[in-house]
């Protein structure tokens, strides 16, 4: 275990995977109090066809490159999923539930077609579950500096994001573009899939956005202290997950990484300060006992008044 952790590349790979839950969690937030999780989920599988069609173009690996198709398919998935649902009857979520399903069958496809043209070698199929260990150091950077920068936006604009998603016609009365709102949040939400496509990959990069955020609103009501558990919930299942992945042979990091997630949810579930099932039937036995009480000494004051 010792030698695992002292290897430098592991060292860089842990801490590439705790900002992405960092940023993960925080984004997250945002998903969450705009009641579009399953947006996350739609964009991820979106984005599988750029990542192949990247590869297939260029003929590289280059992480940057991959990305970048990623982005642009997943970009596309989210245009789609909004004019379906300006322009038909179809609600939200059946647009997203039918371009999630759509687009992660053609990457699927285009995955087979990749493979066979690259005689199996192309080593696509880890964007599916996530292999962090296949990463090297340019790969690392380039995680860092876009997780980096999506924290940042969301820090920096914490209370134009706070006035956008609890009070959108305030927003709109201060003269806050809510196309422009959420034009950003959709690339803030799409940057933060594609950098995390490789970790957790296509499939699961949805869960670190999804869960930790849910996790975070079992502990607090206060939207600030939700990013922060949140994001520091994301970014220990990313580097716990990581760890426990990296001692192993090709075990893929993003089953990890959600199953540590899922833990710390089980535990908030249960443990929560604000929501979980155990401090809330506390809560609610001190009341009925306070109840109980009150109506047994209720008479007693009643009676000694009369006198």
């Amino acid at each position: 275990m010792w030698s695992v952790l002292l290897n430098s590349n592991t060292q860089w790979v842990l801490f590439s995977t705790m900002i992405l839950g960092i940023a993960a969690g925080t984004v997250g937030c945002l998903s969450y109090w705009k009641r579009q999780s399953l947006m996350s989920d739609a964009l991820a599988h979106a984005a599988l066809p750029g990542v192949v069609l990247s590869f297939l173009l260029f003929r590289e690996k280059h992480l940057l490159i991959l990305i970048s198709g990623a982005a642009f398919s997943a970009l596309i998935g989210a245009f789609f999923i909004q004019w379906i649902r300006s322009s038909t009857r179809i609600k939200e979520d059946a647009a997203m539930g039918m371009i999630l399903s759509i687009f992660y069958g053609l990457g699927i496809m285009l995955l087979t077609v990749a493979n066979r043209t690259a005689g199996n070698q192309s080593g696509l199929s880890g964007f599916i579950l996530g292999q962090s260990a296949s990463m090297v150091q340019t790969d690392v950077w380039t995680m860092l500096i876009l997780a980096l920068l999506v924290i940042a936006i969301t820090v920096i604009g914490f209370k134009e994001w706070k006035i956008y998603l609890f009070d959108p016609q305030f927003a709109k009365g201060i003269g806050m573009s809510l196309k422009g709102m959420n034009s950003l949040y959709t690339i803030v939400l799409v940057t933060t899939i594609v950098i995390g496509i490789q970790a957790v990959g296509v499939i699961l990069i949805a869960a670190l956005l999804i869960i930790p955020a849910v996790s975070a609103r079992y502990w607090t009501h206060s939207f600030k202290k939700m990013i922060i558990i949140s994001a520091a919930l994301g970014g220990v299942s990313g580097a716990l997950g990581t760890l426990i992945s990296a001692l192993g042979s090709g075990w893929p990091t993003g089953p990890f990484i959600v199953m540590v997630a899922s833990s710390l949810f089980i535990v908030s579930l249960f443990l929560g300060k604000e929501k979980g099932i155990v401090i809330q039937f506390w809560q609610l036995r001190i009341q009925r006992k306070q109840v109980r009480q009150q109506q047994l000494i209720s008479p007693l004051i009643a009676k000694k008044e009369g006198q």
